[in-house]
Protein backbone atom coordinates (compact mmCIF):
# COMPACT_ATOMS: atom_id res chain seq x y z
CA UNK A 1 0.00 0.00 0.00
CA UNK A 2 1.57 3.26 -1.13
CA UNK A 3 1.85 6.24 1.19
CA UNK A 4 2.09 8.74 -1.68
CA UNK A 5 -0.36 11.61 -1.22
CA UNK A 6 -1.20 10.42 2.31
CA UNK A 7 -1.82 13.40 4.54
CA UNK A 8 0.25 13.42 7.71
CA UNK A 9 -2.03 12.91 10.72
CA UNK A 10 -2.26 15.52 13.47
CA UNK A 11 0.59 15.21 15.93
CA UNK A 12 2.34 17.02 18.76
CA UNK A 13 5.74 15.78 19.92
CA UNK A 14 8.58 17.04 22.07
CA UNK A 15 11.73 18.04 20.26
CA UNK A 16 15.29 19.07 20.96
CA UNK A 17 16.88 21.79 18.84
CA UNK A 18 19.86 24.08 19.43
CA UNK A 19 20.14 23.10 23.10
CA UNK A 20 16.47 23.85 23.82
CA UNK A 21 13.31 21.81 24.24
CA UNK A 22 10.36 22.66 22.00
CA UNK A 23 7.15 21.13 20.75
CA UNK A 24 6.56 20.40 17.05
CA UNK A 25 3.03 19.94 15.70
CA UNK A 26 1.42 19.32 12.35
CA UNK A 27 0.72 23.05 12.10
CA UNK A 28 4.49 23.63 12.06
CA UNK A 29 4.96 21.64 8.85
CA UNK A 30 2.13 23.17 6.86
CA UNK A 31 2.99 25.84 4.31
CA UNK A 32 6.54 24.64 3.69
CA UNK A 33 8.43 21.59 2.49
CA UNK A 34 9.65 19.12 5.09
CA UNK A 35 11.80 16.02 5.35
CA UNK A 36 11.01 13.52 8.09
CA UNK A 37 14.11 11.40 8.63
CA UNK A 38 13.35 8.33 10.75
CA UNK A 39 16.18 6.35 12.36
CA UNK A 40 16.24 3.52 14.93
CA UNK A 41 17.86 5.09 17.99
CA UNK A 42 20.32 7.54 19.50
CA UNK A 43 23.73 6.27 20.65
CA UNK A 44 24.00 3.79 17.78
CA UNK A 45 26.38 3.23 14.86
CA UNK A 46 24.99 4.12 11.42
CA UNK A 47 22.55 6.76 12.73
CA UNK A 48 25.13 9.42 13.66
CA UNK A 49 26.73 9.18 10.21
CA UNK A 50 23.36 9.87 8.60
CA UNK A 51 22.44 12.67 10.98
CA UNK A 52 25.82 14.32 10.46
CA UNK A 53 25.35 14.10 6.69
CA UNK A 54 22.00 15.90 7.08
CA UNK A 55 23.57 18.45 9.43
CA UNK A 56 26.22 19.24 6.82
CA UNK A 57 23.45 19.81 4.23
CA UNK A 58 20.98 21.58 6.55
CA UNK A 59 21.75 25.12 5.35
CA UNK A 60 21.05 24.00 1.78
CA UNK A 61 17.69 22.54 2.81
CA UNK A 62 16.79 25.76 4.64
CA UNK A 63 17.81 27.83 1.59
CA UNK A 64 15.17 26.08 -0.53
CA UNK A 65 12.46 26.45 2.12
CA UNK A 66 12.63 22.91 3.48
CA UNK A 67 12.79 21.98 7.16
CA UNK A 68 14.45 18.74 8.25
CA UNK A 69 13.13 16.71 11.19
CA UNK A 70 15.00 13.68 12.48
CA UNK A 71 12.72 11.25 14.31
CA UNK A 72 13.37 8.39 16.72
CA UNK A 73 11.61 6.79 19.70
CA UNK A 74 14.13 8.41 22.05
CA UNK A 75 12.91 11.16 24.37
CA UNK A 76 13.98 14.77 23.99
CA UNK A 77 16.10 14.24 27.13
CA UNK A 78 18.01 11.42 25.40
CA UNK A 79 18.51 13.62 22.32
CA UNK A 80 20.08 16.26 24.59
CA UNK A 81 22.27 13.68 26.34
CA UNK A 82 23.46 12.40 22.96
CA UNK A 83 24.29 15.94 21.85
CA UNK A 84 26.19 16.54 25.09
CA UNK A 85 28.18 13.33 24.61
CA UNK A 86 28.92 13.48 20.87
CA UNK A 87 30.83 16.07 18.82
CA UNK A 88 29.12 14.64 15.73
CA UNK A 89 25.62 15.27 17.11
CA UNK A 90 26.64 18.76 18.28
CA UNK A 91 26.70 19.72 14.57
CA UNK A 92 22.92 19.24 14.32
CA UNK A 93 20.75 22.36 14.19
CA UNK A 94 17.55 20.86 12.82
CA UNK A 95 14.79 19.66 15.20
CA UNK A 96 15.27 16.17 16.64
CA UNK A 97 11.75 14.87 17.26
CA UNK A 98 11.08 12.65 20.27
CA UNK A 99 8.44 10.18 19.11
CA UNK A 100 8.49 8.26 22.39
CA UNK A 101 4.86 7.13 21.97
CA UNK A 102 5.45 6.04 18.36
CA UNK A 103 2.70 8.26 16.93
CA UNK A 104 4.75 9.41 13.92
CA UNK A 105 6.49 6.09 13.41
CA UNK A 106 3.12 4.34 13.15
CA UNK A 107 1.55 7.08 10.97
CA UNK A 108 4.42 6.85 8.49
CA UNK A 109 4.39 3.04 8.57
CA UNK A 110 8.00 2.54 9.70
CA UNK A 111 7.42 0.88 13.07
CA UNK A 112 9.40 -2.33 13.64
CA UNK A 113 6.87 -4.13 15.83
CA UNK A 114 9.35 -6.61 17.32
CA UNK A 115 11.66 -3.91 18.72
CA UNK A 116 9.40 -0.86 18.84
CA UNK A 117 12.04 1.10 16.90
CA UNK A 118 11.83 2.88 13.55
CA UNK A 119 13.02 1.64 10.19
CA UNK A 120 15.41 3.92 8.29
CA UNK A 121 12.82 5.89 6.35
CA UNK A 122 12.89 9.37 4.87
CA UNK A 123 9.75 11.13 3.73
CA UNK A 124 9.35 14.36 1.78
CA UNK A 125 6.22 16.29 2.74
CA UNK A 126 4.76 19.05 0.56
CA UNK A 127 3.38 22.34 1.96
CA UNK A 128 -0.11 20.80 2.07
CA UNK A 129 1.11 18.18 4.55
CA UNK A 130 1.10 15.25 2.11
CA UNK A 131 3.79 12.65 1.49
CA UNK A 132 5.14 13.13 -2.05
CA UNK A 133 8.22 10.87 -1.88
CA UNK A 134 9.69 8.33 0.50
CA UNK A 135 12.17 5.52 0.82
CA UNK A 136 12.73 2.91 3.49
CA UNK A 137 16.04 1.07 3.55
CA UNK A 138 17.53 -1.85 5.47
CA UNK A 139 18.72 -0.99 8.95
CA UNK A 140 22.36 -1.62 8.13
CA UNK A 141 22.55 0.85 5.19
CA UNK A 142 22.92 4.60 5.68
CA UNK A 143 21.24 7.17 3.45
CA UNK A 144 22.60 10.07 1.41
CA UNK A 145 21.48 13.65 2.23
CA UNK A 146 22.55 14.85 -1.23
CA UNK A 147 20.05 12.53 -2.93
CA UNK A 148 17.24 13.50 -0.55
CA UNK A 149 18.04 17.17 -1.26
CA UNK A 150 17.98 16.54 -5.02
CA UNK A 151 14.58 14.86 -4.73
CA UNK A 152 13.18 17.80 -2.75
CA UNK A 153 14.42 20.18 -5.46
CA UNK A 154 12.86 18.05 -8.22
CA UNK A 155 9.55 17.81 -6.37
CA UNK A 156 9.52 21.56 -5.80
CA UNK A 157 10.20 22.15 -9.50
CA UNK A 158 7.41 19.81 -10.60
CA UNK A 159 5.01 21.38 -8.08
CA UNK A 160 5.74 24.79 -9.61
CA UNK A 161 5.87 23.61 -13.24
CA UNK A 162 3.12 21.02 -13.45
CA UNK A 163 3.47 20.58 -17.20
CA UNK A 164 7.08 19.33 -16.88
CA UNK A 165 8.71 16.25 -15.40
CA UNK A 166 12.25 15.63 -14.18
CA UNK A 167 14.26 12.79 -15.72
CA UNK A 168 16.68 10.61 -13.76
CA UNK A 169 19.54 12.46 -12.06
CA UNK A 170 17.86 15.82 -12.80
CA UNK A 171 19.49 18.79 -11.07
CA UNK A 172 18.27 22.40 -11.09
CA UNK A 173 19.17 23.97 -14.42
CA UNK A 174 19.05 20.65 -16.29
CA UNK A 175 16.54 20.09 -19.06
CA UNK A 176 13.15 18.75 -18.11
CA UNK A 177 10.63 16.88 -20.21
CA UNK A 178 7.13 17.85 -21.25
CA UNK A 179 5.11 14.66 -21.49
CA UNK A 180 3.74 14.25 -24.99
CA UNK A 181 3.00 11.64 -27.60
CA UNK A 182 6.25 12.66 -29.35
CA UNK A 183 8.34 11.30 -26.45
CA UNK A 184 6.65 7.91 -26.12
CA UNK A 185 9.28 5.24 -26.78
CA UNK A 186 11.90 7.77 -27.94
CA UNK A 187 14.03 8.27 -24.84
Amino acid sequence: MSLLQKEVADFSVNAFQDNAFTIVTKADILGKWSVFFFYPADFTFVCPTELEDLANKYDDFKAIGCEVYSVSRDTHFVHKAWRDASKTIQKIHYPMLADSNGVLIRDFGVMIEESGLAERGDFIINPQGKIVAYEVVAGNVGRNADEIFRRVQALQFVAEHGDQVCPAKWEPGDETLKPSLDLVGVL
